[in-house]
């Protein structure tokens, strides 16, 4: 009578950073999307609450200082919920990666518990935003104009057929000394209005956009500049950008073809490398 529930790699195609709040948090305009390829994680009743992980790149706490315990007991306060639950994570996706890999078990916890224990929550999106940033969007799961610090969340026009090569280089970043390390001004919000209609329309509306993160990231992990340029030299690759505050880099291909192509070339680098369909 388990659940299972996929955490998907959030990417961010582009990322403008339009402000900052008086209580030092950055305000954000994002296009966020969803990979085909992440975490999966399986909820089964229990009496008490646990937590196990397995997978190639497991390597979280299995205690009370990891994302997931926290979503599953901030869910149980809010909804007065009694039962516990047995939860297992098979890891696959790289941490503080910049796609959202532990906003994305956060959200896949709350959707898993909510269905095994039968509850709803009308504030789930509010309790999402107090464990992450990522979460409220990983909760949707679908492609999303995401602004203000993660809050805000609207539905995009309708994007095409494409796919994604992944490419971390196995260095971690944080986020907080990503935007610290962040200089000049602010950049202006500007979502998607139109739906391209083919991977190289979408490729072009993103070519105007930028990650305002991706110069503070190289400074501190110099190694973010290779993988971009790695990414841009392979064939059929119509943008590379880094995701997030790093240090997973995307490259946005047209089909699964050139994808696949492009991962296998890169795969001697040693990095971690993973071609995926863009989720719709």
């Amino acid at each position: 009578m388990g659940v299972t529930i996929e955490a998907p790699a959030k990417i961010n195609l582009y990322l403008h950073v339009t402000g900052r709040r008086d209580d030092g948090y950055h305000l954000l305009d994002s296009l966020v999307v969803f990979a085909g390829f992440g975490d999966t994680l399986t909820f089964e009743p229990a009496s008490t609450l646990s937590f196990e992980v397995d997978g190639a790149t497991a390597g979280l706490p299995a205690d009370g200082d990891n994302i997931v315990l926290k979503a599953a007991r901030a869910l149980a306060t809010a909804t007065g919920v009694t039962a516990g639950a047995r939860i297992r994570l098979t890891k696959r996706l790289p941490v503080a990666a910049g796609v959202g890999g532990g906003s994305a078990d956060a959200a896949a916890t709350l959707t898993g518990l909510s269905r095994l224990w039968g509850i709803e929550l009308p504030g789930l999106n509010a309790l999402a935003l107090t464990l992450g940033a990522d979460v409220p969007v990983c909760l949707r799961g679908v492609p999303t104009a995401m602004s203000g610090v993660g809050e805000r969340l609207a539905a995009v026009p309708p994007l095409p057929a494409a796919w994604l090569v992944l490419v971390n280089p196995g260095v971690p970043l944080s986020t907080p000394a990503v935007f610290k390390a962040r200089r000049g001004a602010f950049s202006a919000a500007d979502p998607l209005a139109q739906a391209p209609t083919t991977a190289a329309a979408l490729a072009e509306a993103l070519a105007r956009r930028h990650n305002d993160l991706t110069v503070a990231a190289v400074s501190l992990a110099p190694v973010v500049a290779e993988v971009l340029a790695a990414l841009a030299a392979t064939p059929g690759c119509l943008l590379s950008r880094m995701s997030g505050s790093g240090a997973t880099c995307f490259g946005l291909y047209g089909d699964e073809t050139a994808a696949r192509a492009a991962a296998a070339a890169l795969r001697g680098s040693g990095w971690w490398i993973e071609a995926a369909e863009l989720q719709h």
